[in-house]
């Protein structure tokens, strides 16, 4: 749109709000102006089986746990796997783990495990979390989140090819102890023991079958509350509960019906017409058009979230290379008109990388002004001036997001403002999430929307992943020496206050070469029926579907 006033018109039929990590899309029908029915559609039959229906946006991409980096696969892996501990509540509890001892220089746990089994029966054994975590290290192998088994001994240079698998900091004493020993003291090891990475995979299954991810059935062996009873690619995925489960008589839902549909106004019909019982991330997300509606109606429910919706720079593209151009791009953003207008979720403007609800990160270190126009066009000037260009027009840039109702009216808006106040036309591009997660890969891109949540609740989370240009989930092409010396100084500071201040020196680095352009942080919106209960994300967006329940 070329106007603001005919843009925000449009607005009414543009959807989604809370865009996590890496998850949302859509395309097509508008919402029902229907109103919301409280009765579930959950079914309790006569003999006590208790279904749930819920949607995602997207075919997952993988449900392999040391391949998967999007929140759609998260979500499914999360409630079929788990792993040593699990976080409840935002606190850590042992899961697989029976028992963690931890010695006294806080660099060796030795983890016994529970009497355990996998769907197939088998026990849950020390070598079977061995054997996924040097999965995903190995170099070959490709996982783009080895990075988060750094922390282990040996881990980094054995994934970059400079060290061998005898070296890993990782023993298995016997069938059911695991030694696990790290670089330095690690604070939150026991919270990244609860992600998916760090889950375990059925050796057997897995040495048998190299594919045996990819379809649900037998092949699909897995220890968590759940197992993937059936997989309809690009359809739907029915979750059983697992009966070799070891906590199976606490989890109340037998079956999870989970269609995919990658519109939001369509699963806004959907909610309203009783056909899913809980609507919000990681399962969909709420429709822009509807949040007034569903506010009024006392059914929104909107809650912290420790999460970032950014744009990516491509930093070795013909124009966004340039530090001043990235700089102008990125101060001519109405961050807060933006939330007002068209998001409606009662976010935060985005001016840094770890967002405000990361302890130690409150403070706005001002890296950025909203909407500072005047220093945008300076920035603008400059950059012009250093790649030789005359004139704006001169840029050609495209704006890239992944097929989404909500994505688009985002980019549409922030389009337009880069184009009245900067003079810079900007093509917007969306494809296909599969698509999309490759061209970014691959840097084939100008400019590219994408959403980070926390992995764990330490700023490192966001920090790490550029620490390299290698980095799986960089996806920029920027890197930093000293960005990445003051990381690798904070892996190794025992103080908790000089170690933060370390991590906001290298913020303040990212911050001055912008790689990114941070929009806003986010909140997370839902919508359940009453009879759904504890059902609720936590700050991490998860939800674990063994603690839900229906009632009558």
């Amino acid at each position: 749109m070329k106007k603001r006033n005919l843009f925000l018109m449009l607005m009414l039929l543009a959807l989604t709000l809370v865009l996590a990590a890496c998850n949302f899309g859509g395309e097509k029908e508008n919402a029902s102006e229907e109103g919301t029915t409280n009765e579930g559609t959950s079914d309790t039959t006569e003999g006590g089986s208790k279904e749930i229906n819920l949607v995602v946006a997207s075919e997952p991409p993988s449900l392999h746990p040391q391949l998967a980096t999007d929140t759609t696969s998260g979500v499914i892996i999360q409630n079929v796997f788990e792993g040593l501990t699990t976080l409840v509540n935002g606190e850590v509890e042992n899961a697989a783990a029976e028992n963690v001892e931890v010695s006294e220089d806080l660099k060796t746990y030795t983890f016994t495990l529970k009497d355990a089994k996998w769907s197939n029966g088998d026990a849950v054994t020390a070598e079977d979390f061995a054997y996924a975590w040097t999965f995903a290290l190995t170099p070959e192998n490709a996982s783009e989140y080895a990075s988060i088994l750094y922390p282990i001994k040996g881990a980094e240079a054995f994934n970059l090819g400079e060290g061998s698998v005898e070296d890993l900091g990782i023993k298995v004493v016997d069938e059911k102890t695991l030694e696990v020993t790290l670089e330095n003291p690690t604070p939150y090891f026991l919270e990244l023991t609860a992600f998916k990475t760090y889950y375990p995979i059925h050796k057997a299954t897995a040495e048998a079958n190299d594919t045996w991810f990819a379809e649900a059935g037998d092949s699909y062996v897995s220890n968590g509350a759940y197992t993937l009873a059936d997989w309809q690619h690009n359809g739907s995925m029915t979750l059983e509960k697992n009966a070799n489960y070891w906590d199976a008589d606490k989890v109340a839902i037998d079956t999870v019906n989970i269609s995919m549909v990658e519109s939001e106004a369509t699963q806004a019909t959907m909610f309203d017409a009783g056909e899913i019982d809980y609507l919000g991330a990681p399962f969909g997300s709420i429709a822009l058009d509807v949040i007034d509606r569903y506010k009024q109606e006392g059914i929104l429910t909107i809650a912290d979230y420790a999460g970032l919706y950014m744009y990516k720079f491509n930093t070795t593209g013909e124009f966004t290379s340039n530090a001043n151009i990235r700089k102008a791009l990125t101060l001519a953003i109405d961050r807060q008109a933006l939330i007002d207008n068209v998001l409606k979720g009662e976010q935060a403007p985005g001016v840094a990388l770890v967002p405000a609800a990361i302890k130690g990160f409150e403070e706005d270190m001002g890296y950025i002004k909203d909407n500072d126009i005047e220093e945008a066009k300076a920035a603008l000037e400059a950059g012009l001036k250093e790649l030789g260009l005359s004139d704006a027009s001169e840029l050609k840039l495209n704006l890239s997001f992944n097929t989404s109702e909500a994505h688009a009216a985002i980019a549409q808006f922030i389009q337009e403002g880069w184009r009245t106040n900067l003079g810079i036309e900007v093509t917007l591009d969306n494809s296909e999430w599969q698509v999309y997660l490759d061209k970014v890969s691959n840097l084939d891109y100008d400019v590219a929307r994408m959403g980070w949540i926390a992995d764990y609740n330490d700023a490192y989370t966001f920090l790490e992943m550029y620490n390299s240009a290698t980095n799986g989930n960089n996806d920029t092409g920027w890197e930093n020496a000293e960005y990445t010396a003051l990381l690798n100084q904070s892996n190794t500071e025992s103080d908790p206050d000089k170690r933060l201040e370390l991590m906001k020196q290298a913020e303040a680095i990212f911050m001055k070469d912008l790689p990114i352009a941070p929009i806003y942080y986010y909140t997370n919106l839902s919508v359940k029926k009453d009879n759904v209960q504890n059902i609720e994300p936590d700050s991490l967006g998860n939800i674990n579907l063994k603690y839900v329940d229906i009632t009558e």
